[in-house]
């Protein structure tokens, strides 16, 4: 079997042949057809995620395929049934064991591809936005890295949600896209101050700042959300692409009555076990019947795995990219 392996934080993968996995007790062995690539990729390749391997190991988060092996005390699969997972890393290979609670069923009408691009970037949009922020009808939601898979998902969701979306990207290219699936007011970051648009825009609309915003990027990003959030506004962190991690004045918060909101999706699910049941469910009824609809802008076979990987690095893909573990 094939796989990337990074032998030690900090190291470039390498594609080797590993062993087999074997389905111990709880376990599932997937046959994997596609992996989503992530920028948490990135981080834990560094040693830099929130969860770290102890020995060498595949990066890879979210994963589809098709169920090869059954461990004992596993109920509910079947040898050939169509899944998707959330391992902890491992992803980028051909086969892997998961702990069964990690596996859902995939329905017939979802693509391999489709149902690695979705998980974690719908997951962490729908979960953040619905029930970590509690975004309500009628509220304005501030959407960053609104190109990019999961800021692109966040602009579906908060429309599904009935919000109205003020969506920031960088350059034009990244703006139409943002504004083809669903946004009401686009930014680009490049040529435009955020803080200032924001407010000429919601004073258009009737408001005095956003309800809601969605960070996945941080640093000065996050310095100007904070001065076009409204008061009593809420502002949901979701990462720090941008490699800095915003030193919050607390005296703003105060002031301002804004609650600044953590939000890590593998955890929360954890911690939220029967919020997360209800909730993948929604996600997968929607995905079923169209209404989210991944954008796959590129997939690499396995071999070409880091080119992919080099795309999150260099803020050159939008939407979601895919690795084919298996022709």
């Amino acid at each position: 079997m094939k796989a990337w392996i990074c032998e030690a934080f900090g190291e470039a993968p390498m594609l080797i042949d590993c062993e087999e996995p074997i389905a111990q007790a709880h376990q599932i062995i997937i046959d994997i057809a596609a992996c989503g690539v992530n920028f948490a990729d990135t981080l834990i390749l560094e040693g830099k995620y929130q969860k770290r391997p102890t020995g060498p190991f595949a990066p890879g988060f979210e994963i589809a395929g098709t169920v090869s092996a059954i461990g004992t005390n596993v109920q509910g699969f079947t040898i050939g049934d169509r899944v998707m997972a959330l391992p902890d890393w491992g992803g980028y290979a051909g086969r892997i064991s998961v702990d069964a609670s990690l596996v859902t069923g995939l329905p017939e009408n979802v693509e391999f591809n489709v149902a690695a691009a979705f998980q974690i970037a719908y997951g962490t949009s729908w979960f953040g936005l619905k029930y970590r922020a509690n975004l309500l009808p009628g509220e304005v939601v501030l959407v960053h890295g609104a190109a990019g898979g999961v800021g692109l998902t966040a602009v579906e969701c908060a429309k599904l949600l009935g919000a109205t979306v003020i969506a920031t990207a960088g350059g034009a290219d990244k703006c139409a896209i943002a504004k083809a699936h669903g946004a009401d007011h686009v930014i680009d970051y490049k040529s435009e101050s955020i803080r200032a648009r924001v407010k000429e825009i919601c004073a258009r609309i009737g408001r005095i700042g956003v309800d809601l915003v969605y960070d996945p990027v941080g640093g000065d990003v996050f310095d100007q959300s904070l001065r076009c959030v409204a008061s009593g506004g809420r502002i949901l962190l979701i990462g720090f692409a941008s490699g800095s991690v915003p030193q919050i004045p607390a005296n703003i918060l105060l002031v301002k009555n804004v609650a600044a909101l953590g939000f890590y999706f593998g955890a929360y699910l954890e911690q939220n076990p029967d919020i997360a049941k209800a909730g993948m469910a929604e996600l997968l009824e929607l995905l079923s019947s169209g209404e989210i609809s991944p954008l796959v802008s590129a997939t690499y076979p396995l071999i070409n795995a880091m080119e992919a990987l080099a795309a999150i690095r260099n803020r050159t893909a939008t939407g979601k990219l895919v690795i084919r573990c298996r022709e």
